[in-house]
């Protein structure tokens, strides 16, 4: 079901933020005390009194809503568009009539509310990298630096070409991605460390920071062939990090440069489209909701 009634209803909007962030119950958002009534209204949301503190505070206080004079449901269609659809912030600007500053800088609040991928790695484990062109958009560059971004091949972080891994957990289901500064033997036995088994299979291909983990009795490695040849046993041909990688690209391209300080930011709401990818509007809304509140 389309959630449009809450995009055009300031009080549908209302009722669904208090619906989504009071599912555990009422509670002051300062002082985390639980000795809470309920104390008039202000304009659309219900207003409630701490009787511990003698503080009153409303359904937006304490979230990345609040303290905005911009309707409620212009701020969900912007942050549902954003993540659903991969709009891009001058898109919202001319789509819900605000600023592209108070768009910015609501967005990145957004995305820093969103909480970094933490994955329990039950195996076996698909790990590839790529690497994304993100400069130093939104800072003073220095014109003798050599630009990163028009190089070919492997890149690094301060040739802003950071490398961008991506695990894909077989026995979950699950998917990460996470942007690094280096993609050496040290970063991938941190990204590998979260696994819940003693020995986890791992398949990569032959980049050669990898080949580590065939002396490493943590690890059983295994290949990924990209190309044709021929296969020999233990080679697997099935690499869902590879067809991942375009989406990641795709997630980055509308917003044409982004500066490798935010790329983990941009990263985290692409972590969010994927959960809610096939989910009903009105339900991918709340989970969007219940991830950010």
């Amino acid at each position: 079901m389309s959630p449009v009634k809450t995009f055009t209803s300031e009080r549908q909007a209302a009722n669904l933020l208090s619906q989504v962030r009071r599912r555990d119950g009422v509670y002051c958002p300062r002082f985390r005390g639980e000795s809470v009534i309920r104390y008039g209204s202000y304009r659309v949301f219900q207003r409630y009194l701490c009787k511990d503190y003698d503080r009153t505070f409303n359904d937006q206080t304490g979230t990345v809503f609040e303290h905005s004079e911009v309707p409620l449901r212009k701020w969900f269609l912007a942050v549902y568009t954003y993540i659903r659809f991969n709009t891009s912030l001058r898109q919202l600007d001319v789509e819900i009539d605000i600023s592209y500053k108070a768009v910015y800088r609501r967005i990145q609040c957004f995305l820093r509310a969103l909480d970094a991928p933490r994955p329990q790695l039950q195996g076996p484990v698909e790990i590839d990298e790529l690497y994304v062109k993100a400069g130093l958009k939104g800072r003073e560059r220095d014109s003798s630096r050599s630009r990163g971004l028009t190089t070919r091949g492997r890149g690094t972080y301060g040739k802003d070409k950071p490398p961008v891994f991506i695990l894909a957990d077989r026995g979950s289901g699950d998917r990460y991605v996470f942007p690094t500064k280096a993609a050496d033997e040290a970063t991938i036995r941190l990204l590998l460390s979260a696994r819940q088994q003693e020995s986890l299979t791992v398949y990569t291909d032959g980049f050669r920071a990898y080949e580590p983990l065939d002396e490493d009795d943590a690890f059983i490695r295994e290949y990924v062939i990209h190309g044709d040849g021929e296969y020999v046993d233990g080679d697997v041909h099935v690499n869902t990090c590879e067809s991942h990688a375009p989406l990641v690209r795709r997630w980055l391209l509308p917003h044409r440069g982004v500066s490798k300080d935010r790329l983990s930011l941009y990263l985290r709401g692409f972590q969010l489209r994927r959960e809610i990818f096939r989910k009903p509007g009105e339900e991918a809304l709340k989970i969007i909701l219940e991830t950010v509140l």
